[in-house]
């Protein structure tokens, strides 16, 4: 009984149906107690009614102190045509506060300007986080009990609403992001924010930006190869709409928009149930239905593929398509069996003639449909930190069906297969041997490098220090990799908004968006800093280009020593936010 029950599902599943709607996530919501010790009446009752200040972009404000900050009403930032800036305010209050808002003006500099529409405003809002293992080695392992981490509120939201209650003795932050227009002149551009709301007189802030003449690319077309896993089927369960449905794709859009602003080079799809065993709150299930015939034969239908993928390719993100996988956690791989109708499974390792034959079969015919749909050569056939052995033997049988297909791998560095690999990205604090990345590059092929639940530093969990998702940006261009790869964009938790600890790995491993009224997406402060990082990047490149091709030298090494001071060593000696300012003024001194 329990087998024809999920049999039904993943028919569902499959065809584009599901289960009845629910009703959408529509109110506002409420965030979880801290109970960690804060500062206490008498420490607030010391403050004026209400202060607003310009804060650091490097720290998560706690929610309950009054914030250590140099009062600042004026702030100043340096940035190229085209790029976004983020800034960070504090306002704290000793009274409750009701409709706080905050409207961002022109900035102005003579007759140009930076429209108010290009600044974004939001209201920081905290998350339960925990901590990293006992050890301080990482955040890898399962924690099925809360209680045993040491958990506490961390801001971390970027809030999307117009407006916000504020309690007595809190401090409440406030995120904003100038994204500077490509076609504005260079100059000095004045403007001002203007925080207020029932009992809170209008406070201004002062922001001065010195837009430099030069010009950053549109995200579309930076070449860092950023691949952020998406989850689909996490938007569809806490949206409760059905897989599929135009409601489900209406949920998605704004989520997967976010991520193509990012720069995000890379599809993630699947090509069979539960390429990762399950490991997340939502399962992955196959978006290609395999049917075994009576007489047989097999049949394929790419309908929830196909459109998944059009979807994907309608929101910006076009160039490469990862279809997970031909050898997953668990090897156990899923059919229709038309002869009784229900879900069956071939349970088979790399190199079985069972394997062969259920592998075989498909990759035939998806090459055949791939290029049909002019998608052959953007899709790759992609494994996530397999062993040599089954690496190998999926590779064989791959080259046996079409020599063309391309493959990639988020794994160790192995160089027996390293020149079958098209995208190979491997674990952070490992390197590609010079020569090895030199014909890489010369071929065209994709070198990356990615981070989990591994490391303590650098990473993005919502206790991570926010500058070190930026200093990631960085840390590529020094390792001369192309690009940066991190498994989980919005694999939410059971309730992403209140609470990032799971059930495995540290808390926020999971996800780095969150989710918003539907439809909607909410940005975090870890997802700004990382873009920030890309920016960086991006930058580098088009200096080391213009430096070589003028044969500026000296600018040439001085760029180059200064990226090259981006390792695990230094990060550990200076911390990321030290390193991350200092070269940040060096590469818009240029």
């Amino acid at each position: 009984m329990k087998r024809m029950v999920f049999a039904m599902f993943f028919l569902l599943v499959c065809s584009g149906t599901g289960f009845a709607q629910l009703s959408k996530i529509s109110e506002p919501y409420e965030e979880l107690s801290d109970s960690k010790p804060h500062d206490g009446a008498t420490v607030w009752n010391r403050q004026a009614t209400s202060q607003l200040s310009w804060g650091s972009t490097d720290v998560r404000y706690a929610k309950l102190n009054v914030p250590d900050v140099q009062k600042a009403s004026h702030i100043q930032a340096t940035a190229w045509k085209g790029e976004r800036v983020n800034l960070q305010a504090v306002l704290w209050t000793t009274v409750d506060l009701l409709d706080v808002t905050v409207i961002a003006e022109n900035l102005k500099c003579s007759a140009s300007l930076i429209p108010a529409e290009a600044i974004k405003t939001h209201f920081v809002r905290y998350v339960m986080t925990d901590e990293l293992n006992k050890d301080g080695a990482g955040g890898c392992g399962h924690r099925p009990d809360k209680t045993a981490w040491d958990s506490s509120l961390v801001a971390d939201v970027l809030d999307t609403a117009d407006k916000m209650p504020i309690k007595a003795h809190t401090t409440q932050a406030i995120w904003v992001n100038i994204w500077i227009p490509s076609d504005v002149q260079a100059g000095k551009y004045m403007g001002r924010l203007t925080v207020s709301g029932k009992n809170l007189s209008p406070m201004t802030l002062n922001v001065e930006l010195d837009v430099l003449n030069r010009t950053l690319p549109l995200p579309g077309d930076w070449q860092f190869h950023l691949d952020l896993w998406q989850h689909p089927y996490a938007v569809a369960r806490y949206y409760q709409v059905p897989l599929w449905s135009p409601e489900h794709f209406e949920a998605m859009r704004p989520i997967m928009k976010l991520l193509a602003d990012a720069g995000q080079k890379v599809i993630t799809a699947t090509i069979m149930h539960k390429p990762w065993n399950g490991q997340t709150e939502d399962p992955f299930y196959s978006m290609v239905g395999k049917t075994k015939k009576i007489d047989g034969t097999w049949t394929y239908d790419y309908t929830v593929f196909d459109r998944w993928v059009e979807f994907m390719h309608s929101v910006g993100i076009d160039r490469q398509i990862n279809c997970y996988t031909m050898i997953p956690w668990a090897l156990h791989f899923d059919y229709i069996d038309q002869a009784t109708n229900r879900v069956e499974y071939v349970d088979a390792v790399p190199g079985d003639t069972l394997y062969r034959q259920y592998w075989g079969s498909f990759l035939a015919d998806f090459a055949r449909h791939l290029k049909q749909k002019g998608w052959f050569d953007k899709t790759t056939i992609a494994m996530d930190e397999r062993p040599l052995e089954s690496m190998t033997e999926a590779i064989k049988l791959i080259r046996s069906v079409d020599a063309d297909f391309k493959i990639s791998l988020a794994g160790l560095y192995h160089p027996e297969i390293a020149d079958e690999l098209y995208d190979l990205c491997i674990a952070f604090g490992h390197q590609y041997p010079p020569e090895i990345k030199a014909a890489r590059e010369k071929a065209g092929k994709i070198s990356t490098v990615y981070t989990c639940c591994s490391e303590a530093r650098p990473n993005t969990f919502t206790f991570s220090p926010p500058a070190e998702a930026a200093w990631i940006g960085w840390h590529v261009m020094a390792g001369n990799y192309d690009g940066y790869l991190r498994w989980s964009y919005n694999s939410w938790t059971v309730d992403p908004l209140r609470d990032s600890r799971f059930r495995t790995w540290a808390a926020g491993d999971c996800y780095l968006v969150y989710p918003d009224v539907y439809p909607g997406v909410r940005s975090s402060i870890r997802m700004e800093r990382l873009i920030e990082g890309i920016q960086d990047y991006e930058k580098c490149r088009i200096l080391r280009a213009e430096f070589t091709q003028k044969g500026e030298e000296a600018n040439l090494k001085r760029l180059n020593n200064l990226i090259a001071t981006f390792t695990i060593d230094e990060l550990t000696a200076q911390g990321a936010g030290r390193m991350v300012e200092h070269a940040r003024q060096v590469l818009n001194g240029f």
